[in-house]
């Protein structure tokens, strides 16, 4: 058996290698382990898997081409977020680090204080990301906040996604400084104006660069030899592509430490023409109170479920798979009402007005289970049935149950198929339709 490509996902508690190969290529097979990095070392569990792989196949010996990487072990990628305005270069700034992928540690806007410097350090992010000010718009508070990001001892790499008119200044500070900057396009140049994709990708170029200075990580780059993104933004590439298929659509992915939606849409138009903020066509929220294990207390507590049994990386018996299913339908449902936008209805002496804030989701048609509660719990059809019917009040922007294909990544590839993607789209989009979009649940 010829293994062309190799593709790991390192997770917060397991870690999962797929193989692909032949001509065309196709999915051959997967490897399970435990993820090793609070052992110092997130090799070991890559062997493991591996290894585990090999066994799957039957094979003497793993040998293949390329091996290419997801990662959110580790803490995953932690960002701070600094613009100008909250709800316009803030707000830019943290869809794009989002739906790269980014965890966000912490957020500003206006000028840093010296708390906010303080709150950067506790967070020990792996990347900051420095907006505000549209194209030739306000230029100075950009850069005071270099400025002082700058007095940092221990500053990450900083990308820089502000008004144009800084970008030699900013450079010129932090090259005088000797300090790791990326400069890109801006990502909010023009009022009620998203620029996302640019920052996105310098996002995944600067992930890559740097993920292996993390803990634990520092011998993945010995193991792999193509692209490693952050696993949330290669469910998001995965995403883009299974769109160009079949559609608008909503992926959700329950893990140990969090539960992510990444949904695909344009909206509907009407909804569209009341809204009060742009929203992107790619959007992405994580919610890190909402992991099964991790936090599995916190996701008990807002759904007022008692958990009797210790939870595991993997339930076994027939009590902690029921305990761990339940868990799972409240992550998703939580995250689902975070993620949806609403209806909100104003009075003024003209009557009554309606608005839409937040993300339009009346025009999905699909949603999609991955992550490995959804791929592989037994209950993981009716949880995904219930979450078509959350809904209850009528002002969430949800789509109606009647109108929804539910679909699954059986195969738990997604993430891996959206990082082969960089190397191979046309195989990596085949793979997507034939394993996401045929398979249902």
């Amino acid at each position: 058996m010829k293994i062309d490509v190799l593709v790991a996902e390192i997770g917060s508690t397991t870690t999962v290698v797929n193989a692909f190969g032949g001509e065309p290529m196709r999915f051959l097979g997967q490897g399970f382990a435990p993820t090793t990095v609070l052992q110092g070392d997130v090799a070991i569990g890559l062997e493991d898997a591996r290894e585990d792989l090999r066994n799957n196949l039957g094979l003497d010996k793993i040998v293949y081409d390329r091996f290419l990487a997801t990662s959110s072990a580790a803490g995953g990628l932690r960002m701070t977020v600094h613009g100008l305005v909250y709800d316009m270069t803030v707000k830019a700034g943290r869809e794009a680090a989002l739906g790269a992928g980014a965890n966000i540690a912490y957020a500003t806007a206006g000028k840093l204080s010296d708390g906010d410097l303080e709150q950067v350090l506790a967070v020990n992010p792996n990347l900051v990301l420095l907006s505000g000010g549209t194209d030739y718009g306000d230029k100075d508070t950009a850069l005071y906040n270099a400025g002082r990001l700058l007095t940092l001892a221990d500053l990450p790499p900083v990308i820089y996604c502000g008004n144009i008119q800084n970008h030699h200044e900013i450079k010129r500070i932090f090259d005088i400084a000797g300090k790791k900057l990326y400069i890109t396009e801006n990502v909010y140049p023009r009022l009620d104006e998203l620029n996302i994709e640019p920052v996105r990708r310098l996002i995944h170029h600067a992930f890559e660069e740097h993920i292996t200075n993390a803990p634990g990580m520092e011998n993945l780059r010995k193991l792999v030899d193509g692209a490693i993104l952050p696993t949330p933004g290669a469910v998001m590439m995965a995403a883009a592509l299974l769109y160009e298929e079949i559609g608008d659509l909503l992926v959700i992915d329950i893990g140990g430490a969090t539960t992510d939606i990444h949904s695909v849409t344009a909206g509907d138009e009407d909804i569209t023409a009341i809204s009060i903020a742009p929203e992107p066509l790619m959007k992405r929220t994580v919610e890190g109170d909402l992991g099964l294990y991790i936090n599995a207390d916190k996701v008990a507590e807002q759904a007022d479920i008692s958990i009797k049994l210790p939870i595991k990386p993997i339930p076994q018996t027939d009590e902690e798979i029921e305990i761990v299913s339940q868990l799972a339908y409240h992550a998703a449902k939580i995250a689902l009402v975070r993620h949806t936008g609403q209806l909100r209805h104003t009075f003024s002496p003209r009557g009554r007005r309606t608005h839409a804030t937040g993300r339009d989701l009346t025009a999905v048609t699909n949603f999609i289970a991955t992550g490995g509660a959804l791929t592989r719990l037994p209950k993981a059809n009716e949880i995904m049935h219930r979450l078509t019917q959350i809904n209850t009040t009528g002002t969430m922007l949800y789509p109606k149950p009647d109108r929804v294909s539910i679909l699954t990544d059986h195969k738990y590839i997604m993430a891996s198929l959206g990082v082969l993607s960089i190397e191979n789209p046309e195989a990596a989009g085949r793979m997507m339709a034939e394993y996401v979009n045929k398979e249902k649940i």
